[in-house]
């Protein structure tokens, strides 16, 4: 099948013919971030962005390594003004930290924080206004000490509190290792009103990155795990667990293809438009791109769709690249998701390149990829790991932050003129997993195409968002819309207006309201 084609037919809309430029912002810090350490944080230096405090803009929390992590709370004025943090103090200081995801573990409104460390793990509940508490040992959650690197979490029926899955590196233990001395990894599903003993996830590869997904849209969240090759040297591989009562991995019976990589990241967004997620997969070497082949597996993408970037794109330097996080996210609006990859280095590993500038790829018409990192302003080269797509300012355009280890963390504001139009949607319900994880958001176009969004809590590398879904339009002035929850129910299609944020609220009894947000 032409996947190039295919892409050009599935996306082609009226576009906005734009140049995507974006502006320093670091003096709107109140100081300089920087995560830093030894061999232990070669790894990690993930970033959490998410709204604590209800003022619509979104705060960062940053992983510090053997400095101390920040949460910094955005004051942000008006949309299109300079930025603008205040540092935040009423959140427990911790050092060790290598990255975090937001969540609403209690199921009260308010987003928490699951913190990954190099040590004993952390779940901290939000108590409003940017406060935190740690309760890990009122929930009975078993923090661990090992050195966490990879996280994800999701829903499992009937359950009041999430599943939580955390992926642990090399096994500072062993005094064999580091080579071949990767540790196992942990599942910790809800026991009553809190969590009983992980289910020990094994083996493990040196987990870099998870996510729950509905990858076949059968309705169950299965989990994908992404390994780094460097130490399990053989006999590893990327994998994927089947989240039954007892969690079973795929082989190659169940039509499971065997993908050995240095895997480093894992990016979910159906590009292909057939309503399942595609995947890239970053490492040092190819970030490798998976398109669902519509039915429960993936299909390589060709290596002309642009998003491989396998090489440095400035410089002399032509050793293979190292990818960290990767997000995909409309910096544009114009109806068609671009890719971001952040990149570096692990220190001086002499086989790759050392001066590795970050991607920034922009979808064309066709389907392809463009890198525009450097036109865009964004092509540093520090050693990048931790990063997030997000509107700071809530002017309708997609923002970023990135994570260096040692050096300071970049922050961007999205400066594009003659941009196209945007739809920001967040699902919500009452009672349990009020922020929605494992649901579906459907847009249907003006064509009667329709574009499928999943809402996940994992993925990146050691970086989360809980964020309104950001929607480019392009230059569509309406779409219809609709939701299936986690439960598998579907809302029925409601209409909504360009330029404009909307919480869609499934409320008791199952009626489905779409309320605009200032």
């Amino acid at each position: 099948m032409n996947w190039i084609v295919l892409f050009a037919l599935t996306v082609a809309m009226p576009a906005a013919a734009s140049e995507v430029r974006f502006l320093d912002e670091r003096a709107g810090l109140p100081v300089e971030h920087v995560y830093s350490g030894g061999w232990e944080h070669f790894v990690g230096g993930g970033v959490a962005v998410f709204d604590c405090n209800g003022d619509r803009r979104p705060e960062i929390f940053a992983a510090g390594g053997s400095a101390p992590a920040r949460l910094f709370i955005n004051r942000t004025a008006a949309p299109g003004d300079a930025f603008a943090f205040d540092l935040g103090a009423e959140i427990p200081e911790m050092t060790g930290v290598t990255g975090a995801y937001p969540l609403d573990i209690n199921s009260d409104g308010l987003l928490d924080l699951a913190v990954l460390r190099v040590g004993p793990n952390k779940l901290l509940l939000g108590q409003g206004a940017c406060r935190f508490e740690d309760a890990g040992d009122r929930l009975g959650f078993h923090a661990g000490d090992k050195w966490s690197t990879a996280f994800s979490a999701t829903w499992e029926p009937g359950n009041r509190y999430p599943t939580l899955a955390i992926g642990n590196y090399v096994d500072r233990t062993d005094p064999e290792g580091p080579f071949e001395a990767c540790d196992t990894n942990e599942l910790h599903r809800p026991d009553g009103d809190g969590y009983g003993e992980a289910l020990v996830l094994e083996p493990g590869f040196c987990a870099l990155s998870m996510l729950f997904s509905d990858w076949t849209r059968s309705g169950r969240a299965d989990l994908r795990v992404s390994n780094d090759r460097h130490y399990y040297v053989r006999a590893g591989e990327e994998q994927m667990w089947r989240m039954e009562t007892v969690p079973r991995l795929l082989g190659e019976e169940d039509g499971w293809k065997r993908i050995s990589i240095w895997g480093m990241g894992i990016a979910s967004r159906d590009i292909s438009g057939d309503g399942r997620p595609d995947l890239v997969l970053t490492s040092m070497a190819d970030q490798l791109t998976l398109l669902s082949d519509g039915e429960s597996g993936y299909v390589q993408a060709p290596f002309s769709i642009g998003t491989f970037a396998q090489r440095p794109h400035i410089g002399e330097d032509g050793r293979p690249s190292t990818g960290w996080t990767a997000q995909f996210g409309d910096v544009n609006n114009d109806g068609r998701d671009d890719l971001f990859i952040a990149k570096g280095n692990v220190d001086q590993m002499p086989t790759n390149a050392i001066n590795d500038p970050n991607n920034l790829l922009i979808q064309q018409e066709d389907g392809t990829f463009v890198e525009s990192s450097v036109s865009a302003g964004i092509a540093t080269t520090d050693r990048s790991r931790g990063a997030a797509l997000a509107d700071f300012d809530g002017d309708g355009l997609l923002d970023l932050v990135v994570v260096n280890r040692r050096a300071p963390l970049e922050l961007y504001r999205n400066a594009t003129q003659g941009t196209g139009n945007w739809l920001g949607l967040q699902p919500r319900q009452e009672g349990v997993n009020g922020f929605a994880i494992g649901a579906w958001i459907e847009l249907r176009w003006p064509d009667g195409r329709i574009t499928a969004r999943e809402i996940t809590s994992g993925g990146g590398h050691v970086s989360g968002r809980n964020l309104p879904e950001h929607f480019g339009l392009g230059g569509v002035e309406t779409v219809e819309l609709r939701v299936i929850w986690p439960s598998g129910q579907q809302s029925d299609w409601m209409q909504a207006g360009a330029g404009q944020s909307y919480e869609i609220w499934r409320l008791d009894g199952g009626a489905t309201e779409l309320r605009p947000v200032d």
